[in-house]
């Protein structure tokens, strides 16, 4: 099935929120294509699991 799930959307919204100073720095460098000009987002839900951090055009 496609298209977006409310549950995940939901818990991958409350990480972004809570997010730590460590993690608030890295997407501070990160964001805006500013790492060689790979795009990043946050929270992305892989199976079971949330990554921090993860660039889809390089699958890292």
């Amino acid at each position: 099935m496609r298209g977006p799930k409310p549950k995940t959307t939901a818990r991958a919204r409350s990480l972004r929120q809570s997010d730590n100073d460590a993690e608030g720095k890295l997407w501070n460098e990160l964001r805006d294509r500013r790492l060689n000009g790979h795009k990043f987002v946050r929270q992305l839900p892989i199976g079971p699991y949330f990554a921090d951090f993860a660039c889809r055009e390089l699958r890292l």
